[in-house]
């Protein structure tokens, strides 16, 4: 790679890394692994540069190259280690408690889901991508990636109802 090739990929991920973490967090669910998918993904990424680069919307390709490292690690449990302590997150004091708790509630929720189901819901709801560019990211139907969003949204109204006793519409 030239040293201008080097200085556009460069300022790439620097603009888009802590999106990224974020995403890949909303996938696993645990911060170390978040960083170890997102450091796959920019090693890939790195490797093919010239290529991605040409794609026509970048940032799906590399969410699409994400999800699928994501993905990937899920049809590999073998592969992974498993912490036995839980690190705490940080909180952020600003947001009222009940916004909080209705966080983590939606979050546990989100981690009930199966693995292609939440990377669904992620992409088309937390990086607001279309059922297109969900369908291309993931390399499947529109079609499927319709019924995915449906069906893990019906599984987390019921599980959310269930959980707190009141809708997730009514949540804060």
């Amino acid at each position: 790679m030239n040293r201008a090739d080097e200085d556009e990929y460069q300022q790439f991920v620097v603009a888009r890394l802590e999106a990224l973490r974020r995403t890949a967090y909303l996938l696993c669910r645990d911060w170390h692994t978040a960083d170890d998918l997102v450091s796959i993904t920019i090693g890939k990424l790195y490797r093919h540069w010239r290529r991605v680069r040409a794609a026509e919307n970048v940032d799906a390709y590399v969410r699409g190259m994400l999800t699928n490292a994501w993905l990937d690690e899920q049809r590999r449990p073998w592969r992974r280690e498993r912490a036995t302590d839980e690190v705490p997150e940080q909180i952020d004091l600003a947001l009222p408690q009940a916004a909080l708790a209705d966080r983590q509630a939606l979050l546990d929720l989100l981690g009930q889901l199966p693995a292609r189901r939440r990377a669904v819901i992620v992409l088309r709801f937390y990086c607001d991508l279309s059922v297109e560019e969900t369908a291309e990211a993931l390399g499947i139907s529109p079609g499927t990636v319709k019924s995915q969003a449906a069906r893990g949204l019906d599984t987390l109204r019921v599980l959310g109802t269930n959980a707190s006793g009141r809708p997730m519409e009514e949540w804060a």
